[in-house]
């Protein structure tokens, strides 16, 4: 059973005792979340699509931690000019625990 959700503005492929990693969240470790924006719900073969959401279908999950994600170099460069600038960043995640998908 697997079910394709809306979590703050992303669609992921979620499963049953499977970690997924989101974009911050606010909440402390440890910390009960419900998702109701399910899109797509695959119940062994049966499939229900929502029209936009699946009507009474629920994800509880729970935040594991607070973490940061791989960092990301982007360089800049204009050629024959001498410029060049280098940065990065490493983005905010939130590890999630999908505990159960309810319909």
């Amino acid at each position: 059973m697997y079910a394709i959700v809306d979590i703050a503005g992303q669609q992921v492929k979620v499963q049953k005792d499977r970690f997924i990693y989101v974009n911050r969240l606010s909440g402390e470790p440890g910390a009960a979340l419900t998702f109701d924006k399910v899109l797509l719900v695959d119940n062994g073969g049966e499939i229900s699509v929502g029209l936009p959401t699946v009507s009474g279908a629920t994800i509880s999950a729970k935040i594991l931690e607070h973490v940061k994600g791989e960092k990301v170099i982007v360089f800049k460069k204009k050629r024959r000019k001498g410029y060049r600038k280098k940065n990065g960043h490493r983005q905010s995640l939130t590890k999630v625990l999908i505990q159960d998908i309810t319909l």
